[in-house]
């Protein structure tokens, strides 16, 4: 079982000052890619690790939902990074960000298909491999558009991947939002599709509308909506970790403090702060 570490923020050397002062934090994320193991771990992160502080290597580029197979050296490092930080599990998203050797740049959608999934499942075994049984948690990412003639929902999509590879949920509860409201659906109709039970950890994040669309940009405010879905989803399961998420435009270490505790507000948990 995974332990109850929660409600937390992920690690930027932007906000590391911050981050170590956290009286309350017991979990928090890295994005793996940033992590270079031939030079010794960012101060801040180290002390973390020693203050008993559980690090996440989130990886960003493995390209899991790619046709072709993922790079073993990107897999070997997200391994690394894991044994670097004594990490109890790694995440990666659900999603194609490179093709016959082009960078993509964004986090992409996958067609929600039957041969989708095979792709996604032979990827994700690649990488457990490679992992050599560090658990692997699985996040759906916030999308724009869908891709035509899907054979499943989103949630039917997530869940055949997980049984059969065995991977963890991590949760993004600003992607449910973001992807039911760009879809015009309830975003609590989705939210009861998805299997909770198996939930490593929770995303939470800001984002903004433009357009029409709404776009999951890590760099704006937490909408009430969003914490809505907090209070709703803590309401049917108790995640071990709510983590905040930001990354880039970074407001004061007050405006930081507020969010934290909005989120445990929603949650019912005890402040971090």
């Amino acid at each position: 079982m995974t332990p109850r570490y929660g409600v937390a923020i992920g690690w930027r050397p932007e906000i590391a000052g911050y981050v170590a002062g956290l009286p309350g934090l017991r979990f928090t994320e890295v994005v793996a890619e940033s992590l270079h193991l031939h030079d010794p771990l960012p101060d801040g992160l180290r002390t973390l690790v020693e203050r008993g502080v559980a690090v996440i290597p989130h990886g960003v580029k493995l390209s899991l939902g790619g046709a072709e197979p993922v790079d073993d050296a990107r897999a070997a490092h997200l391994a690394e990074c894991a044994a670097a930080l004594g990490a109890p599990m790694v995440s990666e998203h659900i999603a194609f960000v490179r093709a016959g050797g082009l960078e993509a740049g964004h986090l992409l959608p996958v067609p929600r298909t039957r041969e989708a999934v095979d792709a996604i499942v032979a990827n994700v075994r690649r990488t457990q491999s490679a992992l050599g049984g560090v658990p692997l948690a699985l996040e759906p990412i916030a999308a724009l558009f869908d891709w035509p003639d899907a054979e499943l929902t989103e949630a039917e999509f997530l869940t055949e991947i997980l049984d059969r590879t065995g991977c963890e949920l991590l949760l993004d509860i600003a992607n449910v939002y973001a992807n039911a409201r760009n879809r015009g659906e309830d975003p609590l109709v989705l939210l009861d599709a998805l299997p909770l039970e198996r939930i490593a950890y929770v995303h939470v994040a800001g984002g903004m509308e433009h357009e029409g669309y709404y776009h999951d940009t890590h760099t704006d405010a937490l909408s009430e909506p969003v914490l809505d879905l907090v209070k709703e989803l803590c309401a049917r399961t108790a995640p071990p970790a709510l983590m905040l998420e930001r990354d880039g435009d970074y407001p004061p270490a007050a405006d930081l403090t507020r969010e934290l505790d909005a989120i445990a507000t929603a949650a019912g948990w005890p402040a971090i702060t």
